[in-house]
């Protein structure tokens, strides 16, 4: 049966859209070169990374309220500092400045043009665990044009959980089926379709800078190669 066309397309943006490992890394090689530390970024943004799911499962679980992902970033970057025994080279000021390197991200090559073309489909929006004051500057940085900014901020939870994909399909007065989630995530994916939308993948196979395929673990309703396929679907 033919996969019916969206209304809408709201993107994971970490991973999916950009860079985040490369753009966390070059910011940290930064703040290393300005304190002489010779160690390596990439274990530093795999390290905080590290941290990502269990700081938002604390809010989805009700052990703590909702907070911005701004927030837990910065919790993160004290226990992945400490982690790689670097405490000692950052003060509170410099950790808050670092913290912002999640709003400068590389977006990847097929993005900003698959992004534009595939609004001629529908309406385009992120659904992510990023606050929107996140999301509005990563947008300006990596030239990505969103119709609207969702995810976590709206709901006041995060991914998984099934309120963040109806929330944001009930943000753009629609219902969950006439929206389609798109991610290169398996599990972000299943629970979008467990929440009733709509799914849409492809691979980054450089995400975790491996170079490895994570193939889809199921069929999802559109799987293309990249963004710029997805639109090409949806004749954009």
């Amino acid at each position: 049966m033919p996969t019916p066309a969206p209304k809408a397309f709201i993107f994971d943006v970490f991973g999916t859209v950009v860079d985040w490992r490369r753009g966390v890394a070059e910011e940290a090689a930064r703040f290393y070169a300005a304190r002489g530390i010779d160690a390596d970024p990439f274990a530093l943004a795999d390290a905080w990374r590290d941290e990502y799911r269990p700081g938002m499962a604390r809010v989805r679980h009700g052990e703590r309220p909702y907070v911005p992902l701004d927030i837990i970033h910065r919790e993160n970057l004290d226990f992945a500092l400490e982690k790689l025994g670097l405490s000692e080279a950052f003060d509170a000021p410099s950790r808050d400045a670092l913290n912002h390197a999640w709003e400068k991200l590389p977006a990847w090559p097929d993005s900003a043009e698959g992004l534009e073309r595939l609004r001629a489909a529908g309406f385009v929006g992120t659904c992510s665990n990023g606050s929107v004051a996140l999301m509005v500057r990563l947008a300006r940085y990596a030239g990505l044009r969103w119709d609207a900014i969702l995810g976590a901020d709206t709901a006041r939870d995060y991914k998984p959980s099934p309120i963040t994909y109806r929330a944001s399909a009930a943000a753009l007065g629609l219902e969950p089926g006439e929206v389609m989630m798109v991610a290169c995530h398996n599990n972000d994916l299943a629970a979008a379709a467990e929440a009733g939308l709509l799914t849409g993948w492809f691979p980054r196979p450089d995400e975790f800078g491996t170079g490895e395929l994570i193939p889809a673990d199921r069929d999802f309703d559109v799987m293309v190669d990249d963004i710029k396929a997805l639109a090409a679907r949806f004749g954009g």
